[in-house]
C-alpha cells in the first residue's frame, strides 16, 4: 500500500526540536548528545511512537531513540510531543534509514533494539530487506555492545518463523521464544504499539523473541 505524502512534512521534521539532525555527526558521542551515561535503546521503524514514547517515560534511567524514515509517519509522533505538556528529555527521533546504522553509531554504542512489526517482505526475493535478515543482523553485531539484545514483535508468523532460523545462523542466541505474549507471562508488563493494539482486538496472536550475541 503506497504511504500518503503529509503536506509539509518534511520541512517539519528538519526544523523540529524532537528530531536529532546531522546524525552521522554524532556517531561515537549520543550519550554527550543526551547529556549523561545512560544505556542508549534504539527502536527501529518506530512508526507513530506509541511504543519508544510510552517505553522511555517509564524509564528515565536509559536513553531512548526512535528511528522512522517516512516522514510522513514521523510527523505523527512529533505532533503527539508537541501536544504532551511534559515531555521527557531522554528520547529523541531519528529520521533514517536502518542501512545506514553503523554510519550513525560506534560500535557498541547502542544497548538493546525494538524491532516492532517490520515490513514482512513476504516475497523470497525480497528477503534481505526484511529487518532480521543477515544483513541487518550483521549491523546489529556492530552497533550493540556486548551485552546488548534485539527484541522483535510480529504478528506475522512467517516473518517470525523465518527470524527464527536467521538469528542463530547469523551467531545469536535465542534467549526467549513466545508465540503468544498476550496471554504470556510477560503481558503484563508489554508495551504496545498502535499496530499491535490494532492486531490484538483482531484476535491475532502477537510473537516475541529476544536475541543476544
Amino acid at each position: 500500500m503506497r504511504l500518503r505524502k503529509v503536506q509539509g512534512a518534511d520541512e517539519k521534521v528538519a526544523v523540529s526540536e524532537f528530531v536529532a539532525h546531522n546524525v552521522k555527526e554524532n556517531k561515537g558521542k549520543w550519550k554527550e548528545v543526551f547529556g549523561n551515561e545512560n544505556p542508549i535503546r534504539l527502536e527501529i521503524g518506530m512508526g507513530k511512537g506509541r511504543f519508544i514514547t510510552s517505553l522511555s517515560k517509564l524509564h528515565p534511567e536509559a536513553n531512548y531513540l526512535g528511528m522512522e524514515r517516512f516522514t510522513s509517519v514521523l510527523i505523527r509522533a512529533i505532533e503527539k510531543r508537541e501536544a504532551d505538556t511534559e515531555p521527557n528529555s531522554n528520547l529523541l527521533f531519528l529520521c533514517e534509514d536502518a542501512n545506514d546504522l553503523t554510519e550513525i553509531f560506534e560500535e557498541g554504542e547502542v544497548d538493546e533494539i525494538y524491532l516492532n512489526f517490520s515490513d514482512p517482505w513476504p516475497k523470497a526475493r525480497h528477503a534481505e530487506r526484511r529487518l532480521t535478515s543477515g544483513t541487518y543482523l550483521d549491523k546489529y553485531n556492530k552497533v550493540l555492545s556486548k551485552t546488548g539484545k534485539v527484541i522483535f514483535k510480529t504478528d506475522n508468523e512467517g516473518l517470525f518463523d523465518y527470524s527464527l532460523e536467521s538469528f542463530p545462523e547469523h551467531g545469536w542466541t535465542l534467549e526467549s521464544v513466545i508465540r503468544d505474549l498476550h496471554n504470556s507471562e510477560f503481558a503484563a508488563d508489554n508495551i504496545m504499539t498502535e499496530y499491535e493494539i490494532k492486531f490484538g482486538k483482531l484476535g491475532k496472536k502477537i510473537c516475541r523473541l529476544v536475541a543476544s550475541r
